[in-house]
């Protein structure tokens, strides 16, 4: 770990990089497994640190921290000398004798900016991409989850390569102090404002740029739904992490004719999961600091309760809360929610609701429950979106080979499993030809016989 970093650590990495060191297979495959050992060995730790910086179970801890993490390490080291072979292209006849590939070339050194969310995951998933990819990375964890942040810069430099990989705490101050730098990519996960700012500063040494930066996720109910596996799948994933999950449904909007059954099984939904008083149980989680609890109970009374609306700022607990009677003006509809209130808006048709979807910039995800197959390509062809999930929610982004990532506002740029080793990649083209034949042709002088032999050439082989 480091606490600062200067010219002299940046230009330590670029060395590391330089030599070669880290291209081979036997490397990369090493790395991997040192992430795979450090969540297996300190599994305990990790689990202690997340719940210490903001009450997170330890069953959610698993699933979407270090379950996942697991299952992307053994993804990356089971495909990656596949995804390393250059893949072969075709050549023009004319071209021939002659041999063309495109192989993926690692960057150099990279800079991944965690989130505080899911401290650990958005930390080490893109770190999985960089290290299978074959460069040298800085990682900066998120100062709001100081617990998760400090377990990684003191224990990581144990199971990866300290020449390589570097783990830089701090605060806005220090992500200052970095983004001075020219690093060959720049992977954050955070907040639209916040990717701005990272744009602007990488647009200084022209270096590319990875956003996931979340937004207003949408989730559909029509009246052909299964609305008691609706129901129970919205309330998991909307209040798993307390809500602050940046593809949780971030409204819900439901068919007029099964509102109010849905708003029934909803209640019942939570009241299975988290028992009538949720603040007393050991599967719900906090919010993760003072400035977002008083914002997030500011949203809570925008609407009409149909369940929660308790709070406590001592613990930082806001009560999972689902609210009706919210028009498309209000100030629940004008930022992404990020906590655990999901406002509830009816509509008569999907074109209807289609129409409020896009009144909101893409979105990264869209969520459908219908067993209608036209609704679902009447979602896929009205609206834009990083994804879709039809009849479940977030396990779009659990797929190791599926890309993920945002569009528009809400990101650019996709990772996990392959697509996160291409992030990390370039793609550079290889020709390779014999010096014979070595015809007079190409060369000038043309006159017009030739000059007409060679446009005949080239026109029927190209």
């Amino acid at each position: 770990m480091t606490d600062f970093y200067d010219p002299g650590v940046h230009s330590g990495l670029k060395r590391c990089f330089d030599s070669g060191r880290t291209r081979p297979l036997e490397w990369r495959v090493s790395q991997l497994r040192g992430v795979a050992s450090f969540l297996h060995g300190n599994e305990a730790a990790i689990a202690r640190a997340v719940r210490a910086d903001f009450g997170k179970p330890e069953a959610e801890m698993f699933l979407t921290e270090t379950g996942y993490l697991a299952g992307e390490t053994r993804h990356a080291i089971k495909n990656l000398h596949r995804w390393m072979k250059p893949r072969r292209v075709g050549v023009p006849l004319h071209y021939l004798p002659a041999r063309a590939f495109v192989e993926r070339e690692p960057l150099g050194v990279v800079l991944v900016i965690g989130a505080w969310n899911y401290p650990l995951q958005l930390c080490l998933a893109p770190l999985i991409g960089a290290l299978a990819a074959g460069n040298c990375i800085v990682l900066k964890p998120s100062e709001l989850a100081p617990a998760t942040s400090n377990l990684l810069a003191s224990t990581l430099h144990n199971y990866l390569d300290p020449e390589a990989v570097k783990v830089v705490e701090g605060g806005a101050e220090q992500i200052e102090v970095l983004l001075r730098h020219r690093f060959d990519r720049i992977f954050f996960t955070g907040s639209r404002q916040k990717g701005q700012e990272v744009m602007l500063a990488a647009a200084r040494h022209l270096t590319p740029v990875t956003l996931e930066l979340g937004g207003k996720c949408p989730c559909i109910v029509t009246e052909h739904a299964d609305l008691r596996v609706a129901a129970r799948r919205i309330v998991w994933a909307k209040f798993l992490n307390a809500g602050q999950t940046c593809v949780a449904p971030d409204y819900l909007l439901v068919h007029e004719s099964v509102e109010e059954r849905l708003s029934g099984l909803m209640m019942d939904a939570l009241d299975l999961f988290y028992g009538p008083d949720p603040k007393s149980s050991p599967d719900y989680s906090r919010i993760v600091d003072g400035r977002n609890f008083l914002r997030l109970r500011e949203l809570q009374h925008q609407g009409t309760f149909i369940a929660g609306g308790g709070s406590d700022e001592s613990d930082l607990y806001i009560a999972p809360t689902i609210v009706r009677g919210v028009e498309p003006e209000s100030p629940l509809m004008q930022e992404e929610i990020f906590g655990p209130v999901l406002p509830v808006i009816s509509f008569p048709s999907l074109s209807k609701a289609l129409e409020i979807v896009r009144r909101q910039p893409d979105p990264i995800a869209v969520y459908l429950f219908s067993r209608d197959r036209r609704e679902l390509i009447q979602l896929r062809e009205q609206t834009r979106s990083g994804g879709i999930c039809c009849n479940d929610l977030l396990f779009q982004a659990s797929i190791p080979d599926l890309p993920f990532g945002g569009r528009g506002l809400s990101g650019m740029g996709v990772y996990h499993g392959r697509a996160g080793f291409e992030t990390f990649t370039s793609p550079r083209s290889v020709l390779n030809r014999t010096g014979f034949p070595d015809p007079d042709l190409r060369y000038p002088p043309y006159g017009a016989a030739k000059f007409s032999l060679l446009r005949k050439i080239v026109t029927m082989f190209s």
